[in-house]
């Protein structure tokens, strides 16, 4: 049975509407407004094999900060629905991920307490913009949110790189990766991969 999790927000600022099934194909359909994050989330869904659906309306005439980062928000909550009680899944996973000059690596533990660290990016993805759209420095917003709404523990590292598309999509890659191996059955487990009995 399909893994499926659905979420609208509604704000002053966006309107979001995320579903994503757990269990696809990678089957992506992304509309933010925000052309390189369609891109970002569009490798999200293909690379962790999720059908995933993004429709999101915002202020990007003023920015695009408050749209792609409540597409984060929604995105981590409607992960988190779609787990339910998270029996049988592996609940660790991680994936180093190359991108030409660029080495990202990620690690989840679909724990129940969400936490973030991102090490690793040079200080140009501070000031720089992908495709005249995308601030690279809303990488960490989206990340932690993700993993704060997700309720998921998530290091993530960029070991080198020096292009700011290359390093920012090896990120995306790299955590739909390892978002795949931990959320993904494991045959030998029925019950919730935990000594506490809960996650």
């Amino acid at each position: 049975m399909s893994r499926i999790g659905r979420v609208e927000r509604i704000t002053k600022e966006s309107k979001v509407t995320v579903e994503i099934n757990l269990d696809g194909t990678g089957t992506a359909d992304v509309s933010t407004g925000v052309p390189f994050y369609d891109h970002m989330l569009t490798s999200f869904g293909v690379h962790g094999a999720f059908d995933l659906t993004v429709a999101a309306t915002g202020d990007i005439e003023v920015d695009a900060h408050h749209t792609v980062e409540d597409v984060a928000i929604v995105l981590g909550e409607a992960i988190r629905s779609a787990l339910g009680d998270k029996k049988g899944i592996r609940r660790f996973g991680d994936a180093w991920i190359p991108m030409d000059e660029t080495l990202a690596h990620a690690t989840v533990d679909v724990s129940g307490r969400p936490y973030c660290v991102l090490t690793g990016e040079p200080e140009s993805l501070v000031g720089f913009v992908v495709g005249g759209n995308y601030p690279t420095v809303l990488n960490r917003h989206v990340f932690e949110s993700l993993a704060f709404h997700a309720q998921i523990a998530l290091h993530l590292r960029v070991l080198h790189g020096r292009d700011p598309h290359h390093i920012t999509e090896a990120q995306y890659k790299a955590v739909a990766r390892a978002m795949r191996a931990a959320v993904e059955a494991d045959p030998r487990l029925g019950g919730i991969p935990s000594t506490k009995g809960v996650l």
